[in-house]
């Protein structure tokens, strides 16, 4: 049985609140118009997420919104699909590619394809080519992960029924990049083995309609947090000088929409925190609300870096937060985006995979409750509180009290670094620990209908799975995968198992 609550939080305090007055709309940077250069894009209307119909500024992108200084900007390029030209030397029969030939965009870092059925799914492959931002230069072709139903709300629920929910691939990360080639090509499946079988053409896999390229400029990262206190659960003595002004202390400014997700963090962090502090295992232990004479397997809570901290436009997401009742196991993903990022990107990488759920797959929320970079640290995802038990839209069939992880990368033929399957283990040994699972445990889930087991069906896996334990999919990449065993022992450790 399916349960979910969804709540608003909302701050009444002034003295923690001050909103701020709307910066101007800040302009796109113009095109070059280099003739070595392919033809630049032209208007495209655009419906946007939100239903709300709108003319596109130019190159198909959106306007930018105006910008706080606590809220970094991005937006994103929408571009039809259509078919690219035929060869002269082209079978007979064979299915139709789509796609844009080399063109000039506005910057952005992210590409992916959405399209508008998101029961449909993309027979074929996709591939694009990106020019680095100022430069001549060419990519080579990248194939993008064309997985669409696997990563999404479940079916019947409020986000999956109650939005503009689009099929979509896996969003891939090319960095800062101005310029883009793509084709997508459907599969040609083989011709029935029969008698004169080899006469006839075979029937071409049609390719999704309405399909689009959407072209993600993350934003800036946001600017450095000013130095702060004693962390939370410690108490802060503030320094007062006989000389120090009235006006020299005052409140950061925040959005309603970032005090209140910040605000469903309080228990661990101060209001606008970046960070979420590391504790030792004493102190998480002392922070708990424990039965009496109850054993505390609960390892200590690490460093989360939080959705302020890594820059969440909190205007783009469902202004409720959703929630289950419990958190009894977590599903390990990758995030299929490529491993060309540095720790330094990872924010932007995290920005842009947030917009891209949200605005070109119609999502409430960034769909992961969290993230891990390739050095290990750790961000909180999905909006609602990082102690509670978040709705996730990560494992299509089992996002009911369960927790969705997604390191940041590709997987499949490259192993994950150490740090990454370290950050993993600390992760599930503190959360899971919140809710008394044991991460080297075994644990009965109810399907809500997925491609591996329909709906109702009781299914027994282990706490820590990975995303290919509840769906028939890649993920997380078989080298991941293959770490799984090593995280539920060291997290089990963690918790004093």
């Amino acid at each position: 049985m399916r349960a979910l609550l969804v709540t608003s939080v909302g701050v009444t305090c002034a003295a923690a609140l001050t909103l701020p007055l709307a910066a101007p709309a800040s302009s796109a940077p113009a095109l070059s118009s280099a003739s070595a250069r392919p033809p630049s894009l032209t208007t495209e209307p655009r419906t946007d997420t939100s239903g709300t119909s709108d003319t596109t500024a130019p190159d198909g992108a959106e306007p930018r919104a105006a910008k706080s200084a606590a809220e970094p900007a991005g937006s994103t390029q929408s571009l039809p699909l259509a078919p690219l030209a035929v060869p002269s030397n082209r079978v007979a029969g064979a299915p139709a590619v789509q796609g844009l030939p080399q063109r000039d965009a506005r910057p952005f870092s992210l590409v992916g394809v959405v399209w508008d059925d998101a029961e449909a799914e993309l027979h074929g492959t996709v591939q694009v080519r990106t020019r680095a931002t100022g430069t001549t230069r060419w990519s080579d072709w990248q194939d993008v992960e064309t997985h669409n139903a696997d990563h999404a709300a479940d079916l019947g629920s409020a986000e999956r029924e109650g939005r503009t929910v689009r099929g979509a691939t896996a969003p891939l990360w090319v960095g800062d990049s101005d310029g883009v080639e793509v084709r997508v090509r459907p599969e040609s499946p083989a011709a029935p083995e029969s008698p004169g079988s080899q006469d006839r053409a075979a029937t071409p896999v049609p390719l999704p309609e309405g399909m689009r390229l959407e072209l993600v400029d993350p934003g800036e990262d946001p600017a450095p947090e000013p130095a702060r206190g004693a962390p939370a659960n410690r108490a802060a003595v503030p320094a007062v000088f006989a000389d120090t002004p009235p006006t020299a202390a005052l409140p950061e400014v925040l959005t309603a929409e970032i005090a209140a997700a910040s605000a469903v963090n309080a228990e661990v962090a101060e209001l606008g925190a970046t960070v979420i502090p590391a504790l030792t295992q004493a102190e998480t232990v002392e922070s708990v609300n424990l039965a009496p004479g109850a054993k505390p397997y609960i390892g200590p809570r690490p460093k989360i870096v939080t959705r302020k901290g890594w820059g969440a436009d909190e205007k783009l997401r469902e202004r409720n937060f959703g929630y289950t009742k419990s958190v009894k196991a977590a599903f390990v993903h990758h995030s299929a985006t490529g491993n060309n990022y540095t720790c330094k990107q990872a924010p932007s990488v995290l920005r842009s995979i947030y917009r891209y759920h949200v605005k070109s797959s119609g999502w409430r929320d960034f769909g992961y409750n969290f993230a891990v970079d390739k050095c290990g640290n750790i961000y909180e995802g999905r909006a609602g509180g990082v102690t509670k038990a978040v709705l996730g839209a990560h494992t299509l069939g089992f996002n009911t009290n369960t927790m969705g992880i997604a390191v940041l990368g590709s997987y499949g033929s490259t192993n994950p670094p150490a740090a990454a399957v370290t950050a993993v283990s600390k992760l599930t040994a503190w959360k899971l620990g919140l809710f008394g699972a044991n991460p080297k445990g075994k644990v009965t889930l109810v399907s809500g209908g997925s491609n591996k087991y329909r709906k109702g069906v009781k299914v027994k896996m282990n706490v820590i799975s990975g995303h290919r334990d509840g769906f028939a999919t890649e993920c997380p990449g078989a080298r991941l995968y293959k770490k799984l065993g090593t995280a539920r022992t060291s997290s089990a450790k963690l918790q004093g198992r």
